[in-house]
């Protein structure tokens, strides 16, 4: 758990460079529907804010977190995205599933960043419990959501830049 309890969303938005020429995949999970929203709302305006156009941006649903991998790489595969923000909310029960599910969504969106020329980006909450997830969510820590578009911006400016 981090130890950091400032609000991880606040940043100076001239110090992220301008969205308004990226394309943008945006792939959120049903599965905790009210975090998953919340994270996707953030995600969404930050883009706006930093200038992508709403056309743009395209929003897939998956069931759950673990499907994001997939979606991810078909955004990839068959779209002309620059990035992919995969949102998700897997908060910890009393089974193994939180791990196995944690373990294969890290590792899916790891190998996609290896393999292809596109960010995709891991804006997935794993949490203890419901109120770690929604101090994240638009809470007291901030919107892991906007982190994920400021993270996708910054990399595409940056392959856009290594391209030059």
């Amino acid at each position: 758990m981090a130890t950091n309890l400032k609000n991880l969303s606040e940043y100076d938005p001239t110090q992220v460079p301008s969205a308004e020429n990226m394309k943008f995949g945006i792939i959120v999970s049903e599965w905790n529907p009210v975090i998953t929203d919340a994270l996707m709302q953030g995600a969404w305006d930050t883009l706006i804010k930093q200038g992508a156009i709403s056309e743009n941006i395209t929003v897939a649903h998956v069931p759950g977190s673990f499907e994001l991998t997939h979606a991810a790489r078909q955004f990839i595969k068959k779209t002309d995205v620059d990035a992919v923000i995969c949102l998700g909310c897997v908060i910890k029960g009393d089974t193994p599933h939180f791990d196995f599910v944690c373990q294969g969504v890290t590792q899916g969106i790891t190998l996609l960043n290896a393999k292809y020329g596109k960010p995709v980006i891991f804006g997935v909450l794993t949490t203890d419990n419901q109120q770690q997830a929604i101090d994240r969510a638009g809470g007291k820590h901030g919107n892991k959501g906007d982190e994920g578009a400021i993270t996708a911006i910054k990399m595409v400016a940056l392959n856009q830049e290594l391209k030059s």
